[in-house]
């Protein structure tokens, strides 16, 4: 008996013969098996991922089987003491983890909207500095103010990859270049050059900004591997160099402990120092040729619903950031400073 397959739908009725449709062809790879390979791929075990997942190892081994005869490839190495990813395996990971977390985070969104009061797990990532000593002081309040909202804090000067690394909320010094991402000032973020007063006492202080290269420079080495550039703004124009420099650290506070402790002279922001120039504990100087305010910007995926948790997060700390007076070289600092100058010339 012959046997007659009528099309499914208007699109296959259409389509010329032999044709495969992709989109249908691609729904014959298990979900299932997508799910279970991604999380052995995470955990690099397949007990550790039936045990995320809910299910029995076994399980797991035969979704991804299944997922492996489908695609005609093999994507694990295995062995009794350890899992790691073919090369196809890698290729396979890199090309589904996106689509993946879009369909987890899709979900999670749905179950906010649906459940009322905003839950769930909030991944925020900061640079090292402005989340130690902004960010991390403010979910105390936040967590009290929403207790059904998980709260992780990663610190990583690296620009955050809001897909691959899940990240809901980033924290950086500049705006982000892409079109995907929404980029919102909190603050102005100046950039000030500050000594010890034991630093000032011994070695003066610069007063113009060639008068760098005769002091005891400290630089910044950014995550990309090369030392950040000191600006400063001269008759209007911006001037960016890279000083040559006693030490250099690839974290800020190392840099700033430093400082205090009259090792040499660095660029720092204003959220580390503030409070210290205020106490006469640093000293600020060439104020005179300092930059123009940067920003410190809380940044998101562009949504057209954001989720309860990240709205009601980025209201938090927009409204308790905005009361940071961050203003440094005005008064007190520069006074003091232009006064360290003035005596080592005097003993000089």
């Amino acid at each position: 008996m012959d046997t007659i397959i009528y099309p499914r739908n208007e699109h296959e009725r259409h389509a010329p013969s032999g044709a495969v449709d992709p989109l249908a062809n691609s729904f014959t790879t298990s979900y299932a098996g997508v799910v279970a390979f991604l999380t052995v791929a995470d955990e690099g075990s397949f007990s550790k991922a039936g045990d995320r997942l809910g299910i029995g190892r076994s399980a797991v081994s035969r979704s991804v089987q299944k997922l492996e005869t489908q695609l005609n490839t093999r994507l694990f190495h295995r062995s009794t003491r350890s899992t790691s990813l073919t090369h196809e395996g890698e290729l396979f990971y890199e090309n589904c983890q996106p689509g993946v977390a879009r369909i987890v985070r899709a979900l999670e969104d749905m179950r906010e909207l649906r459940n009322g009061p905003p839950r769930g797990h909030l991944r925020i990532q900061s640079t090292p500095g402005f989340g130690r000593k902004i960010i991390a002081p403010l979910l105390r309040r936040f967590h009290a103010e929403f207790p059904d909202i998980t709260l992780e804090l990663l610190l990583d000067e690296r620009p955050a990859d809001f897909t691959a690394d899940r990240i809901d909320v980033s924290f950086r010094d500049g705006r982000i270049e892409d079109r995907d991402i929404v980029a919102r000032q909190l603050i102005p973020m100046q950039m000030v050059v500050c000594a010890s007063p034991a630093y000032a006492q011994t070695h003066g202080l610069p007063r113009y900004v060639d008068d760098l290269d005769r002091h005891h420079c400290i630089n910044f080495r950014i995550a990309s591997g090369r030392a950040r550039e000191w600006e400063f703004k001269i008759n209007g124009v911006t001037l960016r160099r890279l000083q040559t420099a006693r030490h250099t650290f690839n974290d800020l506070e190392l840099i700033l402990q430093a400082v205090q402790q009259g090792q040499g002279i660095a660029q720092l922001p204003a959220y580390l120092v503030c409070d210290l120039l205020r106490e006469q504990k640093l000293i600020a100087c060439l104020a005179q040729h300092a930059p123009d305010d940067g920003g410190h910007y809380v940044c998101y995926l562009s949504r057209k619903q954001l989720p309860a948790r990240i709205r009601v997060f980025i209201e938090h700390v927009t409204e308790h950031i905005g009361g940071h007076d961050l203003q440094c070289l005005t008064g007190t600092a520069e006074t003091q400073g232009l006064l360290a100058v003035v005596q080592h010339q005097q003993q000089h």
